[in-house]
This record gives structure tokens, C-alpha cells and sequence, in this order.
């Protein structure tokens, strides 16, 4: 772990120092985003020591082809792959003739880097001593526009420290990318047409395959100590690449300066006859406002931003710079306004895990994006999945299943499966069961019952089939079996039983069921409509509930638990405080089938189903079930210490729910599983927000009121965070010694606290 390498900060990620041996985990950690596209925290300027190049934009991939030892019915075609994208950042520098390059220099000396979350920009400054003498100090800032989401913005300061120097900028674009997880070396974009002028440059180009047309363009003025100068740029072009070459004359003490500012116009949002005039067209407004007025519009959209979603943690620095990491990460990746878009696992800080969308959305992302954006945002989420529900239907087709049964993929772009794990792809089926709980999550805190006549009822209909033909009588235990599955515990595949599969696969019929019988009641009409389209009758759903009333749960009458699975007590029961921690993360160190044989948990698994099903257990099974299955989590998945922290919570367990907090929340920061160069858990940072009002604050929904039962971890004097909900902004802050909960904008609203009922309003907050 890198605790003593990011210097702690409430607003601000700091290095301070310069070590090639981290260049990778820091492009990680000060990515940048603003939902559209995104980028590792790369160097603008040349470097040639190890590094991971990585620029992206939403809603484009490349299906590379799946590579397996050999191929087995129902596997998918492809693997969608998040697409680097050309990079426009780039800007090569010399001084009197020698390439600026850190990996070359002399010496590095005050190198900083700051990613600044509080207003949304990244900064590096240092001063490098170079081959020929020159000594110079430079500062690079930039940032990606949340206002105008086609641009990004740098400004590179350059000042010789030591003499009089030339200094060259050479900004360009560069088409001429490759992905590092290419499954063949295959080349994924086709660069048709690249140019440079005196006043832009720009490279066009489409993805093999999927078509996606993409102008990357870029515009350019330069200065010296902040005055503009007119300089007529060289140009160079080839067939991948293009950009210009200025030429400043500097004084020892005087900074030349670039402004580039570049981005992407994409043809999901123009037409691709009009990429060229559009990418001029934003490059041109964004230029003729400047650097200093753009920055200012960044600073603004983040106030924004951190007036709704900020959770404010007093006397705990580490504490707080992690959360504000995690809900920063999770605006830069995702904004809601493309219904077309999704979060994805890496977001745009790698290329690990390639489709857009895990189940990670709708199990831990909806409840984040519900309650600190307007309630549209979660409904553009659960939309998303209703848009694919064909192709969840033909993933299910494609394995055997029939009659509108649907199968949402474990990993998609478009709605097709695009993972090629066998125990994954086929086996972790769990998945269904995320989205119809998220149905349930979001009408449960909106009120907003409108999407499941609209849309809803049809997904639920297509799970709850796939649910009653994927269960199969046994004779045997006179019961329905689930078999052949990974739970959410992907430690363990091809297993039979397992209890939160077959768990969320009973909840989904009954939830299906009882909402096809509230639609018939009140929206007669829609529940035609859709009956009809779906050929659904009442036969068929007799037959799913006697799948329901009738499955099969693994249950240990010695310990007094459910079994993760059918056979988990055959294992050898070592607990994972015995554990060489040499050998940790065991993922790193041990064969898959040594894995496989353990009783070691990836991640919360039962413990899943008593987080999502909290009202169906009492506190002591909760705490009996805690206390089996805790000891043998070695939490190798990012989406485990969340849940654990919430549930140690609710078991007033509170040094525990707050080491895991710190743990889910520094996850990346502190690089737990060794693995942060690779990019960062974006989906599981809003498990980190829940860990907090979920868990510290005990935020629950119950009978269409918000209950909070707040705790605080001694390491704490204080924290605060806001709900938006049903439109009412409410603000809880909590102390050692009170609770106090206020409206902040909207009407007022009765609340639960700490077991008391009370009403609150602008002018009429209460403290328990």
C-alpha cells in the first residue's frame, strides 16, 4: 500500500516528490473526466519511461474479437473494449533544441502535482535540469470542461531559471493509438483525413467495425509573460498525426506560455459529413472565451456539483479526502445527462474489464445518483436497461431459454454479452437480480412509480422468465435448485445453491408478480398493452410462483446459517486471520484452483442478500450470519468493504464499519490490491458514499419516509451530508453529541431519527 505517497488534504490529491516507479498509479489516481470523455493524468510534454497512455470518450468501443482456448456454444462474439481514443494532449517541448522529457533530465527537482477536486482541474509543476544545461521551471494545468463536455483546456508555462533560451511548443493531435488490452494487436481506428493550419490543427477518424467517427481538433495561441504573441506556426502533418510548432524567444526569468485547448466531436452526436465545421465551431467559442474564463465556468459547474453532493467529515483528514475522491470520481465519470451512457467499472482511467456496464449500476451507483442528482438522472440508469431489453431476451435465446426470458449481460456496450468468462459469462446470473432490485430501489425513494407501467413491468416480466426456467425441480430435496452458478463471491464457480442467487431469484418472481397485479388494478390499460406484447397469462404466472413458494435454501442447522452454497462447510474452514498475509491478495499469489478450494471470499456474498433484503432478516440472524462469513472475506473485490461497513454499522460495531470505510474509501488511494496502475473502481466509490448515509447515517426508506439512525466513528467531531428527496433537499449533521436534520430547499418533510417522529422544514430544523 502507497499510504505516505499521496499527501492528505480535504479538497486536493498532492505528490510531492518525483519517482518514475509511480508515474502509473498517479496517472490513475489524478485522472480526469466531465461524462463525456476522459483521461489518465498523462504527461502532456514527452516521456519515454514506463507509462500508460489512456484517453477515452463515452459511448465508443471496438468489439475485439474474444480470445478462448477453445470456443463453446452461447459465447459471445466479442469482448466490447473501451477504446483509447487519439490523444490531445499532447505538447512536445525543447528547450534550445532538447526535447523536455523527465525520464532524461538531469535532475527533477519541487516536482508537485495537484488534482484540485474542489474546482475540477489538474496541475503539475517542477524544475528539470536538462541534457545541455538549460535549467527550467514549468507548470501545466488543465482540465476537461463540464459546461461545454467537447473541450478540454491546458495552459504550459515554461521558464528558464539558469539562461536565455528558445523555446518550442509542438501541440498536436494523434491518431495513431493502440490499446494496451487488445485481445489480437488489432488496430481499431481507421484515420481517414488529418490537416494543420496556421490556426487549428485536426486528425478524423472511425472505429473498425462499429463506425463511430470521431474529430479531434485542436486550437493554439501562445504568450509571454501573459501577452498574447502573434507567431506564425511550422506545421507538420502525416498520415495519423498532425500539429504545430512554435518558436518563443525567452529571457532568463521570462515564461512562454501555450493554451491549447482540444477535444472530441463525435458522430453519437452530429453527423459525421458535420465533424470537421462542428469541432471548429466549439473549439472556436471555447477560444474566444479563454483560459481564464473557462477556468472560472469549471470552478462554477463544481460549486455546483459540491453544494448537493459534498459530504463534509470533521477531524479526520484521510477520511475526508477519501470520500470527496470517490464522489469527485463519480461525477467525472458519469453526469446523467446521455441516457446512452453508463458507469463503468474503470470509468475513463483504464481499460481493465472493457464493456461499459456491470451490474455494479444498479446494486451500488443508483442510490448515490437518487439522492445528490434530480431523480431523472437514476430514471436515464433504469431506462438504459428497458432500452436493452431485446438484447438481454437474445442473450438468453443464445443459451437456450425461450419465451421472452431475458438475461441481462455481465458486461455490455449495446445490451449484447460481451464478457468471455465461462463461470462470468454463463455462470453469475445474480446479475438479473440487480436490476429488478434497482426497479424496486428507485420507486421505493422517488415515489416515481410512472416507470414500471411505462417500462418497468416488461423488464420485469423477461427476469422473472428467466428466473422460473433456470430453476429446475429436484426430486430429491422436493424443491427448486439453482445449479451451476458463480455468486456475487467470484471465488467460487460452477457451484450449485447458491443462497443469494436463489434468494434474489424467489424476490424477483414475487416482485414481478405483485407488480403485474398492482398494473392490473390501477393501469388497466398498460397492463393490456403489455400483456398482451409479452403473451403473458395467468397460467404462466402460477407456474412461476410455484418456482418461488417452492425453492430450495442451503441452511446449516449447527452453525444456525444459510450457506453460501450447497458443500461450503466441506471446505478446509482456516479463517482468513490465519492466513500468511505473504500470501495476500491471494488472487496474486495462488492458482485458481487453490482458490477455488478455499473457503475464502472475494466479496460479500450471503452478506449481499442481508444488505439488500435488510427487512426480511432480524438484527441477531444478521449478526449471527456477520459473524460466519466475515472471517473468511478477504475482500479482494472493491464492492466488499462497503457493504461490510454498512452491516458492522447496523451491528453498532463501529471500529469495524470504520475500518472499512477508510478501507473502501482509500481503496485506490492507498492501492489495497496493489492494482491502482491499472485505473481506478469507479463503480464501487458510490458504495463508499453509502457506507457513510447508508451505514454511519443508517439512511433507510419506510413507508415512503426517510428513517435515519446515526451513529458516528470516535475518529470523528462531526460530519454532514444532504438527500434530494421526492424534490425536498434535506441536510443531516451529526456530532458526538446530536443529530440535527434541516430542509435546505423544498417543502417540508417528515422524518424518522434515532426512533423519533418529526416534521421538518426551512424554518424548522430539529436535533435529537
Amino acid at each position: 500500500m502507497n499510504q505516505d505517497y499521496i499527501v492528505p488534504n480535504e479538497w486536493s490529491l498532492i505528490e510531492e516528490g518525483f519517482e518514475a516507479g509511480r508515474v502509473k498509479s498517479s496517472e490513475s489516481l489524478f485522472s480526469m473526466g466531465n461524462g463525456a470523455m476522459g483521461q489518465r493524468a498523462n504527461f502532456e510534454e514527452t516521456y519515454t519511461g514506463p507509462t500508460f497512455q489512456g484517453s477515452y470518450i463515452g459511448g465508443v468501443y471496438y468489439p475485439d474479437k474474444t480470445r478462448v482456448g477453445w470456443w463453446k456454444n452461447g459465447y459471445p462474439e466479442y469482448f466490447a473494449k473501451v477504446l483509447n481514443a487519439p490523444n490531445w494532449i499532447g505538447i512536445n517541448v525543447k528547450v534550445n533544441g532538447e526535447e523536455l522529457d523527465l525520464n532524461n533530465c538531469k535532475k527533477v527537482d519541487d516536482f508537485r502535482r495537484e488534482l484540485n477536486m474542489k474546482e475540477g482541474w489538474h496541475e503539475r509543476s517542477f524544475v528539470a535540469t536538462l541534457q545541455n544545461g538549460a535549467r527550467v521551471k514549468v507548470r501545466a494545468r488543465r482540465f476537461l470542461s463540464l459546461e461545454m463536455d467537447e473541450v478540454g483546456v491546458i495552459r504550459y508555462d515554461v521558464t528558464p531559471v539558469n539562461m536565455d533560451a528558445v523555446i518550442e511548443f509542438n501541440p498536436y493531435v494523434d491518431g495513431g493509438i493502440k490499446n494496451e488490452d487488445s485481445n489480437w494487436d488489432d488496430k481499431f481506428w481507421d484515420v481517414y483525413e488529418t490537416e494543420a493550419a496556421a490556426d487549428h490543427a485536426y486528425v478524423v477518424s472511425k472505429t473498425m467495425k462499429t463506425e463511430f467517427h470521431v474529430c479531434t481538433g485542436m486550437k493554439a495561441r501562445v504568450f509571454k509573460n501573459d501577452q498574447s504573441l502573434e507567431i506564425e506556426p511550422g506545421l507538420h502533418k502525416d498520415a495519423f498525426k498532425s500539429g504545430q510548432l512554435f518558436a518563443v524567444k525567452t529571457a532568463e526569468g521570462e515564461t512562454a506560455s501555450i493554451v491549447k485547448m482540444a477535444g472530441y466531436v463525435t458522430s453519437l452526436n452530429h453527423k459525421k459529413e458535420d465533424l470537421l465545421s462542428a469541432s471548429q465551431s466549439v473549439l472556436d467559442k471555447a477560444m474566444s472565451k479563454g483560459y481564464e474564463t473557462m477556468l472560472e465556468d469549471q470552478k462554477a459547474q463544481w460549486a455546483g456539483i459540491w453544494e448537493m453532493a459534498d459530504i463534509s467529515i470533521e477531524g479526520d483528514v484521510k477520511a475526508q479526502q477519501g470520500i470527496r475522491f470517490n464522489i469527485f470520481q463519480l461525477n467525472q465519470t458519469y453526469t446523467g445527462r446521455d441516457a446512452r451512457l453508463n458507469i463503468g467499472p474503470k470509468g475513463f482511467t483504464g481499460e481493465k474489464y472493457g464493456g461499459s456496464t456491470y451490474w455494479d449500476t444498479e446494486a451500488y451507483c443508483i442510490p448515490f445518483y437518487m439522492a445528490t442528482k434530480d431523480q431523472q438522472v437514476a430514471r436515464n440508469l433504469l431506462k438504459y436497461r428497458y432500452n436493452h431489453l431485446q438484447k438481454a431476451i437474445e442473450n438468453a435465446e443464445k443459451l437456450g431459454f425461450k419465451n421472452g426470458a431475458a438475461l441481462y449481460p455481465m458486461v455490455t456496450m449495446n445490451g449484447e454479452e460481451c464478457h468471455n468468462e465461462w463461470e462470468i459469462t454463463f455462470e453469475e446470473i445474480h446479475r438479473n437480480g440487480a436490476i429488478a432490485f434497482a426497479i424496486y430501489n428507485y420507486v421505493r425513494y422517488t415515489g416515481d412509480y410512472s416507470y414500471v407501467p411505462e417500462m418497468g413491468l416488461e423488464v420485469l416480466i423477461g427476469i422473472a422468465r428467466f428466473w422460473h426456467q433456470r430453476a429446475n425441480y429436484s426430486a430429491q430435496k422436493e424443491k427448486y435448485v439453482i445449479l451451476g452458478v458463480t455468486g456475487p463471491n467470484e471465488y467460487e464457480n460452477n457451484i450449485n445453491n447458491n443462497w443469494y442467487t436463489n434468494y434474489i431469484a424467489k424476490w424477483c418472481i414475487e416482485f414481478a408478480a405483485k407488480n403485474l397485479k398492482k398494473i392490473k388494478d390501477e393501469y388497466p390499460d398498460d397492463f393490456n398493452r403489455i400483456t398482451k406484447k409479452t403473451n403473458l397469462n395467468n397460467e404462466e404466472v402460477n407456474g412461476w410462483m410455484n418456482v418461488a413458494e417452492n425453492m430450495y435454501f442451503p441452511y446449516s442447522e449447527e452453525h444456525g446459517v444459510y450457506l453460501q452454497q450447497d458443500g461450503f462447510l466441506d471446505k478446509e474452514m482456516i479463517t482468513v486471520e490465519n492466513l500468511d498475509q505473504s500470501q495476500r491478495p491471494i488472487n496474486q499469489h495462488w492458482s485458481w484452483d487453490r482458490i477455488l478450494r478455499s473457503p475464502y471470499i472475494k466479496q460479500a456474498d450471503t452478506l449481499q442478500g442481508f444488505y439488500f433484503f435488510e427487512d426480511h432478516f432480524t438484527k441477531d440472524e444478521l449478526e449471527k450470519h456477520y459473524d460466519f462469513y466475515e472471517p473468511f472475506t478477504v475482500h479482494e473485490s472493491s464492492l466488499s468493504p462497503c457493504v461490510h461497513s454498512i452491516q458492522a454499522a447496523v451491528l453498532d460495531r463501529m471500529e469495524q464499519a470504520y475500518t472499512f470505510y477508510l478501507r473502501t474509501s482509500r481503496l485506490d488511494l492507498d492501492d489495497y490490491n496493489k492494482e491502482v496502475h491499472e485505473g481506478l473502481h469507479i463503480t464501487s466509490m458510490a458504495g463508499t458514499w453509502m457506507s457513510i448515509v447508508e451505514g454511519f447515517g443508517g439512511l433507510r426508506i419506510r413507508e415512503g419516509k426517510p428513517t435515519l439512525h446515526t451513529r458516528i466513528p470516535k475518529q470523528w467531531k462531526a460530519y454532514s451530508f444532504k438527500l434530494n428527496f421526492r424534490g425536498t433537499v434535506l441536510k443531516v449533521e451529526v456530532s458526538q453529541k446530536e443529530t440535527s436534520v434541516k430542509v435546505e430547499s423544498g417543502d417540508p418533510i417528515e422524518v424518522s431519527v434515532n426512533g423519533r417522529e418529526m416534521k421538518v422544514s426551512k424554518e424548522t430544523a430539529q436535533k435529537v
